[in-house]
């Protein structure tokens, strides 16, 4: 809703293979006043002649209410009507802020429907805020309301995402009569690429997969744990160790924690792939040839050892680390479900170390491997191999 010319805007679309415009409204009190300085009447008539001046275009129309669960029932009725009347093709409601109980949120849209008959033959969207940690509660109210689809994100950014409606389908699709054409174990690989190109988040130098249960809990181990409680966290993280590596990996905690104010899930993490389950090596690495920039996509050409014989895969991805994988699952001829990946520096400046931990997951089990260079993209290589020897040596 802002001034500038749709002509400006459908320009920079028009060649697109699925042009739409989507048109984001200021629909609470307080966000019309300050975002938009407009009071409601005068928005009405604002919403009714920018999405006809968009839809003059051809391509369809969309409007977002933001704010939607915090705006006046009279003004969002007259809203989302005029919106519709001047030819949007659908209507995204957006809880912002979070604050509705999956009940509440039900009776929302039914309301929505009732005052706007219209809207049933439009395309109706939420989007919802995970605040109080019920965004996916609330999408299944809203779903079983009436609601035609929630818009979501592909990693973790404060609303639904995709491994949530997943999950939800999964298990409540049948009772709710929806269905979708989700490939879970895809779906996991596409989230890791997407983290893998964000990269760094939140000021920390790590990256992290986005998915359903990967949250590290806050863990505050200090040097007085004793090994039944260090193990009891390595529970939590997904390990099941022999009574061997958990006393190697008590160990190596103990040296940390005494120098240290507590020890975090990313510390255990690190030990686990460093000290646990260490096996021999059944593939090394030989070499690995990187190609990437911003104008080709990235290829590796790695080079594994395997009983004496050299074993090699080109492997194509969406960033230098991805492509390296692919090319190891190329060698090896299968694909384990990456439960984590984590890179960070070990030493400062241009010549830093890097430090890589991968976790694998095989038949329900997570194996941790670590590698450190001063190449990421070496250490994320050797941290991958490590891991998968722990699974092939185990396995066989």
């Amino acid at each position: 809703m802002t001034e500038k010319d749709p002509a400006q805007i459908w320009e920079s679309i028009r060649n697109a293979k699925k042009p739409a415009i989507d048109i984001f409204i200021p629909s609470s009190p307080v966000q019309m006043e300050y975002v938009s300085h407009m009071k409601a009447p005068v928005m009405i008539s604002a919403i009714s002649a920018q999405v006809k001046a968009c839809a003059e275009f051809g391509c369809p129309v969309y409007a977002t209410f933001e704010d939607a669960t915090r705006a006046e029932t009279e003004f969002l009725s007259d809203a989302v009507s005029a919106a519709l009347s001047a030819g949007a093709a659908g209507v995204t409601l957006c809880d912002t802020a979070g604050v509705l109980l999956p009940g509440e949120f039900s009776d929302f849209i039914t309301g929505i429907r009732t005052a706007v008959p219209a809207i049933d033959s439009a395309e109706l969207y939420v989007q919802i805020s995970d605040e109080m940690s019920m965004a996916a509660a609330c999408t299944a109210a809203a779903i079983t309301a009436g609601a035609d689809g929630v818009k979501c994100t592909a990693i973790p950014a404060g609303c639904t995402t995709l491994t949530q409606i997943a999950r939800l389908v999964r298990v409540k699709g049948a009772a709710m009569d929806v269905c979708i054409g989700l490939r879970t174990t895809e779906l996991t690989r596409i989230t890791d690429r997407l983290t893998r190109m964000i990269g760094v988040k939140g000021g920390e130098n790590s990256v992290r997969e986005a998915g359903a249960g990967n949250d590290l809990p806050n863990i505050t181990l200090n040097k007085n744990d004793e090994i039944s409680e260090v193990v009891k966290v390595l529970h939590q993280l997904g390990y099941e160790l022999s009574d061997e590596d958990n006393n190697k990996v008590y160990e190596a905690f103990r040296r940390i924690a005494v120098k240290k104010q507590f020890v975090g899930a990313r510390e255990l993490d690190a030990i686990v792939a460093s000290t646990a389950m260490q096996v021999p090596s059944i593939y090394r690495l030989e070499s690995y040839v990187i190609n990437s920039g911003n104008v080709l996509t990235a290829t590796a050409n790695i080079t594994l050892i395997h009983d004496g014989e050299k074993r090699c895969s080109v492997g194509v991805g969406d960033g230098p680390i991805d492509a390296s994988f692919q090319a190891i699952e190329q060698i090896i001829g299968h694909h384990y479900e990456m439960d984590d990946f984590q890179i960070q520096t070990v030493t400062e400046g241009t010549e830093a170390m890097g430090s890589a931990v991968v976790k694998l997951r095989s038949h329900g089990r997570i194996y941790s491997g670590s590698g450190i260079s001063t190449d990421i993209i070496g250490a994320s290589i050797r941290a991958y191999i490590s891991a998968l020897n722990k699974i092939v040596y185990e396995e066989d």
